[in-house]
């Protein structure tokens, strides 16, 4: 399982996931047309309502995209679009090109504030629920440069994680997959329902010679909206931490460390003074479920950390090579700024 944000000399930004099997309205928009029988919009009317919130954002090795979050210039998208970029250039649908510069980023989950000074920008609604699945999804964004690109799919599952993104990125998981097309140079465009709401942001993509069809990711909208205004407001995001570094079991650790089973996941690091070593986990413990919920890989334990606040308590079910249940409770804590 590997993935990367491509950076070719045209630098197509969008995090790329290769799967490898077993390893409200904006202003001047025209009045939005109604499917007959749906009290929904067409993509049509979609995407002419939501168009002026969508832009294109240009550093000096290639583009991705970004969404207005504030009508006083302060727009969202994606960390690794801006990755080592403080000066970037944002360009929207009217044709204005404008200077930005990176406010904020967060790279557990992907996401980053650019500012630029331009106000009175049309602010989409953005959803906190979840689309269902089988609902309409539109896609806006910027795909390998071309400004302004809509395509339209559905909801096709809700919750996903890409297999083996955890050692490398934390943010794919607990993501919203939709069949409608997102390509490099996507990222952190948005997604919307029907409604012309933003549901998501774009995330990532599996690609076709992995043997994949239509299989696209976006946070879901009230993810990025909560690290946002975070950001916004103090700058960074706070994020539940274990203080323990998890990596998949494979049948060549359980056959090296002798162990009597072969399910969960292994601790091969943990923290000094961190939640974990705290609660008397050590490295080469077996992770095999949080707080009742099954633990079979690092993303799943991703998962349970994301949907958790600092502060929080859980209890981890773990076990040694002997094999034998053990429970220990663990208060989780901000995650320190060295671990984003």
């Amino acid at each position: 399982m590997s993935f990367v944000a491509w950076r070719t000399p045209a630098l197509w930004f969008c995090l790329v996931a290769a799967l490898v099997v077993g390893a409200a309205g904006c202003t001047g928009s025209p009045a939005p047309a109604q499917q007959a029988g749906t009290g929904t919009q067409s993509v049509a009317a979609v995407a002419a309502q939501a168009l002026p919130a969508v832009v294109k954002i240009l550093t000096s090795g290639g583009n991705g995209s970004g969404v207005v979050y504030g009508a006083d210039g302060l727009i969202l998208t994606n960390e690794h679009v801006v990755r080592g970029y403080q000066a970037v250039q944002v360009a929207f649908a009217d044709g204005q090109r404008v200077n930005g510069t990176v406010r904020a980023t967060d790279s557990v989950t992907d996401l980053a504030l650019v500012q630029v000074s331009r106000t009175g920008l049309p602010v989409p609604k953005y959803q906190g629920d979840l689309p269902a699945v089988g609902d309409q999804l539109i896609v806006i964004g910027s795909p390998l440069g071309f400004e302004n690109s809509v395509t339209a799919g559905v909801t096709s599952g809700l919750h996903r994680e890409i297999p083996g993104s955890a050692s490398e990125s934390q943010a794919l998981v607990d993501l919203i997959q939709t069949d409608a097309a997102i390509s490099p140079g996507n990222s952190g465009g948005a997604v919307f329902n029907a409604e012309g709401e933003v549901v998501g942001i774009s995330e990532a993509y599996i690609p076709p010679q992995s043997g994949a069809v239509s299989l696209g990711f976006a946070i879901p909208a009230a993810t990025a909206t909560d690290v946002a205004d975070q950001l916004r407001d103090t700058g960074r995001a706070r994020h539940a931490f274990a203080g323990l570094e998890p990596a998949q079991l494979t049948q060549q650790i359980v056959d090296q460390l002798h162990l009597s089973r072969a399910d969960g996941v292994i601790a091969i690091a943990v923290t000094p003074a961190g939640p974990a070593a705290n609660a008397g986990l050590r490295p080469g413990d077996i992770l095999t479920a949080v707080d009742g919920v099954a633990i079979n890989t690092p993303e799943d334990l991703l998962v349970q950390l994301r949907r958790r606040n600092p502060g929080d308590t859980v209890t981890v079910t773990f076990h040694r090579t002997d094999g034998q249940d053990q429970r220990a409770t663990l208060t989780l804590t901000d995650r320190p700024a060295f671990s984003q």
